[in-house]
């Protein structure tokens, strides 16, 4: 990889990660609508709205492989979850076809799978059972990776991201929490492993109380070094000041699950 493009660098996930992949590439470019408030004299930044195709394109241009964070983040109106992450992930996509990318790390979501209960484990093969407007953009996103892996060798490795965070904020981000370190292992995985085509892992850091079996994740050579039972107690003083919720508190999505939800899983397992 000479030179690396990395979507939504304005974002909460992208000011962590920043730091850490200076350097790892000859040339690493930054993109958003707005420029970050911290931008640094040595990050090299171009403003794109990822919804104007030609935009796309220049930024593209020359680019081996791609980090696509940018997007919508939660969930919101359909209108402006379809633009950023249905239409703008097209136009990314596609600009990565006809620029010759490489490859492209995903940035989806725990939303994507966030109907399942936390009393099992599910491994990476799983149906989806997005929670949200927002999670459903994320499978859409994984499907359109799939068929430009498949369809024209763009190679496609989607990241199904917990909690970024440099430690656990509650119960729940105890069973997928993704340390900045661990994502940037992670994507480097996508960039630079010979055997990705279209993957899916999950982006969490050591987890022993995880609900998802990461072994694809480790199969790819991924030793997470951060554990988050080292930090229980700040978790768990955190869950104290919670109000419950008996939706969410049953499902990987949590909160998300519970936003609008109006009696559909009653009957369902």
């Amino acid at each position: 990889m000479q030179k690396v493009v990395m979507t939504g660098a304005s974002g909460g996930v992208c000011r962590q990660i920043r730091p850490l992949l200076k350097g790892l590439w000859p040339e690493l470019v930054l993109s958003s609508r707005r420029p970050p408030e911290d931008l640094a004299a040595d990050e090299t930044f171009q403003a794109v709205d990822l919804a104007d195709r030609v935009a796309v394109d220049a930024l593209l241009d020359g680019a081996d492989g791609l980090i696509h964070m940018g997007g919508y983040s939660v969930e919101g109106p359909w209108e402006a979850i379809h633009e950023a992450n249905i239409v703008g992930l097209y136009n990314t996509f596609e600009a990565a076809r006809t620029k010759g990318v490489k490859r492209v790390i995903f940035a989806s979501s725990n939303h994507a799978i966030g109907f399942y209960r936390r009393d099992g484990r599910i491994d990476h093969d799983v149906q989806a059972r997005p929670d949200t407007r927002y999670g459903v953009s994320k499978v859409f996103g994984e499907a359109l990776g799939s068929l430009y892996a498949r369809k024209y060798g763009v190679r496609v490795f989607n990241i199904r991201i917990g909690n970024v965070a440099d430690r656990p904020a509650d119960h729940r981000r105890l069973s997928m929490w993704l340390h900045p370190e661990d994502l940037v292992q992670l994507i480097r995985i996508g960039l630079d492993h010979p055997a990705i085509v279209d993957d899916v892992v999950y982006g969490m850091s050591h987890c022993e109380r995880a609900w998802w079996d990461n072994s694809h994740a480790r199969a790819l050579g991924y030793r997470p070094k951060h554990h988050a039972e080292d930090h229980v107690a700040f978790a768990m003083a955190e869950q104290a000041k919670l109000p419950p919720d008996p939706i969410g508190d049953q499902f990987h999505g949590g909160t998300f699950c519970s936003q609008e939800f109006d009696g559909g899983l009653a009957d369902l397992d």
